[in-house]
């Protein structure tokens, strides 16, 4: 009856239990998607990684508990007492276990700390006996690396050590760069062998897509470098940078203090640090509105430059009070243009309340894009707010104050559309996914929501704000003049609303807003400051700097020339100099490869190079493949984490590779002059390095080539 009960009548059970004995099934894991930059620089990355496990039972057999759990609190800096409780930790029996994790200290530690873990276990070895076991293990695993540590971070996001996305374009594009795991299923013997006959059953797994940024790396630092000084010097709650490409609405950089770093993301204890303002917060955005006001003005034909007004104060109806300039008595009766330039908020309320009025400014609002999302790919954008009931909502607008609230990405996104030509773009993030299962490209176009403004009208509100900064006498945004270029530009100084209805007395929102080269615009740079520890600072004094910065390294990095040269070159000197001498070549991609082949590849091309660092394989190259090389000019091969590496000699290097080698080494430099360096100056200050580079151009006079 026994043997009939097993064989038959719990047969099926039986069976399904005894398969999940002799059979197995091992997870295989997907690799996650690699996130690059335009050029191809790696952002983001599926990075080995490593989990420290212990024995307790094999380090009570050693009696070596107290100085292991005191020479691994010491490497993973976590208290004695956690790791005494984790060497000694026994079952409920009384037994000791067989292995515990380290958590969280030692949970996916990089190969830095995994170094020294494995130091110490040959120490321990060279006392216990070669090749013990020691009761210390270092888990092979994965997690995500960030090889640039904060640069870009809030873009980019995290993933937390389970391998969860939690914010930025990591979580936005979680499904496609996380992949699809797979699985292998089989039988196995009682030792867990797989077994030779067994049936498989093998589901393969599907690694994530790599994403391609618009974001430019150089630029981003360049970025992040002026917003930290900033963010040192006035202390504000948080500030925050955007550079557009305003043809496009590519976004090559974007950032905000404070800041935090995804490689280390729990040891961030302030929450603030990790917000996004560039698209979750809003601000009245003050007086850099005043370019939507204008465009609206300029396109229905009721701006005339020279015509006068009387500036000082204006009476809204349905309002008790005037509503009055920054300079409280005015300037006079001054013109249109001089208002602009002084940004005189009477001027705008004639334009957008008195003359375009209610309806017609708010669909300019409207058709600009604010009150609406962008739509950029990132998750907690919002929508801000239009609120234009009544007369004085209408006026206080017209110049960026009370009846509107924006995102700095949305302010970008308008102003945008007036400095290319009159069309709103949807901001674009992510050029390119690529496929590696199937080797297949995504190319994401840039998107066009409407046309708002004529082309003409664009090129005259281009030529109207180009005067707020050339102005040099009364132009509020003369501290972002670069010479030589033609810059765009207009400034804000916004007083913080309270709660309850009002104006803080002493707090103010700061920026400024602008855009190069006026007749072809190819940057846009928006700088916005909350609330600066200084309330006599506006958005010329505190933005407009930062704002210069981040636009000038810019424009000379991506090699757009000047739309003149400075006043003080002669004339024979602007037909001779300045010119970039002739490509002798275009730069091969010699990444990955090692030093030999590099050498060969360069040298049968003609090409002089510097082998810099002490590695075997080329982890780096400056210029980037596909570059235009001058005659002079060589190329640099980085063989070792750019940190470890000291400033090489860089005489006959152009502006552009010195500016991309310096980030990329994170150098900071001062330049004098134009063209090709002839002379380089290195200080140091502590750990930091300071290099003076001195430029000349190169001139057909000259008889000796550039050194090489």
């Amino acid at each position: 009856m026994r043997i009939f009960w097993v064989q038959v009548v719990d047969a099926s059970f039986l069976t399904e239990k005894a398969k999940e004995t002799w059979s197995t099934t091992v997870k295989l894991d997907a690799v996650r998607g690699t996130i690059f930059d335009r050029n191809m620089n790696t952002l983001a990355v599926d990075a080995p990684a490593y989990t420290v496990a212990v024995n307790p039972k094999r380090i009570h057999d050693l009696k070596l508990e107290e100085p292991i759990a005191a020479k691994l609190s010491e490497i993973l800096n976590k208290p004695v007492p956690e790791v005494m409780a984790l060497v000694t930790a026994k079952k409920k029996d009384g037994t000791y276990y067989d292995q515990r994790e380290v958590r969280e200290e030692g949970w996916k530690i990089d190969q830095g700390l995994a170094d020294k873990i494995n130091t110490y276990i040959d120490e321990l070895r060279d006392k216990v006996g070669k090749n013990a076991d020691v009761g210390i293990y270092l888990l092979k695993e994965t997690k995500r690396f960030y090889p640039n540590d904060s640069l870009a971070a809030h873009l980019l996001g995290y993933t937390d050590k389970q391998g969860k996305a939690v914010t930025g374009l990591e979580a936005f594009f979680d499904k496609d760069l996380a992949g699809i795991d797979g699985s292998i299923s089989y039988d196995q013997d009682r030792k867990g062998y797989k077994l030779p006959s067994a049936d498989e059953i093998y589901k393969p797994e599907k690694d994530g897509k790599n994403l391609v940024l618009t974001l430019d790396q150089n630029i981003q630092h360049f970025t992040e470098e002026a917003l930290k000084e900033v963010y040192n010097k006035y202390q504000p709650i948080s500030a925050t940078a955007i550079v557009a490409d305003p043809s496009t609405m590519d976004i090559l950089a974007t950032a905000n203090m404070p800041n935090y770093n995804p490689n280390k993301y729990w040891e961030t204890k302030n929450q603030a640090n990790f917000y996004d303002h560039s698209i979750k917060s809003v601000y009245e955005p003050g007086s850099t509105f005043k370019i939507i006001t204008l465009a609206a003005a300029v396109q229905e034909g009721y701006f005339n430059p020279n015509e006068t007004y009387m500036s000082g104060q204006i009476k809204v109806s349905g309002w008790p009070k005037p509503l009055r300039d920054h300079k409280r008595g005015g300037w006079g009766e001054i013109t249109f243009l001089e208002g602009l330039k002084r940004s005189s908020n009477v001027a705008f309320v004639k334009l957008g309340y008195e003359r375009l009025q209610k309806e017609k400014l708010g669909k300019y609002f409207e058709d600009f894009g604010f009150g609406q999302k962008t739509d950029i790919p990132l998750f907690g954008e919002r929508a801000g707010t239009m609120r234009l009931d009544s007369n004085v909502d209408v006026a206080t607008a017209s110049f960026g104050q009370g009846g509107v609230v924006v995102t700095p990405i949305q302010q970008v996104a308008g102003v945008a559309a007036v400095a290319n030509g009159g069309k709103l773009m949807a901001p674009r993030l992510v050029k390119e996914i690529i496929d590696p299962t199937t080797n297949t490209t995504t190319k994401i176009e840039p998107t066009m929501v409407r046309q708002v403004i004529s082309p003409e009208t664009s090129r005259k509100v281009g030529e109207y704000l180009e005067q707020v900064v050339s102005d040099q006498k009364i132009g509020t945004g003369k501290s972002a003049y670069i010479e030589g270029y033609r810059i765009a530009g207009k400034t804000g100084t916004a007083q913080k609303p309270k709660k309850g209805g009002g104006y803080e007395a002493n707090k103010y929102v700061v920026s400024f807003i602008g855009y190069a080269p006026v007749e072809d615009p190819k940057l846009l740079v928006y700088v916005i400051i909350d609330e600066p520890n200084d309330q006599y600072v506006g958005g010329g004094s505190a933005a407009g700097p930062v704002f210069k910065s981040i636009m000038s390294q810019s424009l000379r990095y991506l090699g757009i020339e000047p739309s003149s040269k400075p006043k003080q070159e002669t004339e024979d000197e602007t037909k001779s100099e300045g010119k970039p001498a002739k490509p002798v070549a275009i730069v091969p991609d010699v990444l990955k490869l090692k030093i030999a082949e590099a050498k060969e590849k360069l040298t049968n091309q003609g090409i002089t190079f510097d082998t810099i660092g002490k590695g075997s394989n080329i982890v780096r190259q400056v210029p980037d493949a596909g570059t235009p090389l001058a005659q002079g000019n060589r190329v640099y091969l980085i063989t070792e984490d750019p940190k470890n590496i000291t400033m090489p000699d860089m005489k006959g290097s152009s502006l552009r590779d010195v500016l991309e080698f310096c980030t990329l080494l994170d150098i900071s430099y001062t330049i004098t002059g134009e063209g090709y360096v002839v002379s380089q100056e290195t200080t140091k200050d502590g750990d930091k390095m300071h290099v003076n580079f001195k430029l000349e151009p190169m001139t057909g006079e000259k008889s000796d080539p550039p050194p090489k």
